[in-house]
């Protein structure tokens, strides 16, 4: 009965063994970050349709998988570059990208899992090239920075989403020019600011000076229409009741006796 045993036990232990040393071509584990694909030498090739998600999987130990981290990931990259004029500029760029999760069997079957090397980088620094060759130094260092950082985004959004990659984000960490030619934009920006200045104080005081122009012009106005409006009758009317307003002044005692020469009434206090 025991002798029987013996050969059940040697083959448990060894298919134990069998399955121990296999285990790690049985199974595998997609984290949360990663898509995976297979790839089949005995059937179909790379399955470029079917993404495996994130899980434990089991497959048979004679097929591959390739496994794609599609969080956004981060490229910084330093490069010489020729404005519009062939001057010579040092640029530090970063492109931000992540590989579209349902085209990862796209992407190994064009450029393997170093797409990076082989698309991304290759394309943003052939992007930075041509974006920049038509600004020049003064433009990308100061007044159109934010339109030359907008320009290289979008075609190198466009070029990698033909290939199944998104680039999230393309900028311009810094901008190095020659110290000579720094200093000269840097001079002529600087009198470009002061003559604004000053343009705006020329503007502030014409204003000043139009405005009190307007307001004479209309005071003047004010003071014709009063004095075409007067004429000798009304004025001794309004002589007459500014006189009997007077009159009523319990502080006032007056007489009035005939008129004065110009036909106003006359006032004659007891002082």
């Amino acid at each position: 009965m025991n002798n029987r045993r013996v050969p059940i036990i040697i083959l448990s232990v060894v298919a134990i063994i069998v399955v121990l040393s296999l285990s790690s071509s049985l199974w595998y584990t997609i984290e949360a970050t990663e898509r995976a694909i297979i790839f089949y030498p005995f059937g179909k090739g790379l399955d470029k349709a079917n993404v495996i998600t994130p899980g434990t999987h089991m497959k048979a130990p004679w097929n591959s998988v390739y496994v794609y981290k599609v969080n956004e990931t981060t490229s910084d990259e330093n490069m010489d570059v020729l404005d519009k004029n062939g001057l010579s500029i040092h640029v530090d760029v970063t492109v931000r990208y992540f590989p579209m999760h349902d085209k990862i069997g796209y992407i190994h079957e064009q450029f393997t899992s170093d797409y990076e090397n082989k698309l991304v980088i290759p394309e943003m620094r052939s992007t930075v090239r041509q974006v920049m060759g038509r600004f020049t130094a003064e433009e990308i260092y100061s007044t159109k920075r934010a339109e030359v950082e907008n320009a290289i985004k979008s075609e190198t959004e466009k070029i990698l989403n033909l290939n199944n990659v998104s680039a999230t984000a393309v900028l311009i960490r810094s901008i190095a020019l020659p110290e000579q030619i720094k200093v000269a934009i840097e001079n002529k920006l600087q009198q470009e600011q002061e003559a604004l200045a000053y343009q705006f104080r020329l503007d502030k005081e014409k204003s000043e000076a139009e405005r009190k122009r307007i307001q004479a012009e209309g005071e003047a106005r004010a003071n014709n229409i009063i004095n075409n409006s007067l004429s000798d009758k009304l004025l001794k009317m309004r002589g007459i009741e500014a006189t009997l307003e007077l009159s009523k002044s319990p502080n006032t005692k007056v007489v009035v006796v005939g008129s004065g020469k110009d036909g106003m009434p006359l006032i004659l206090g007891n002082n």
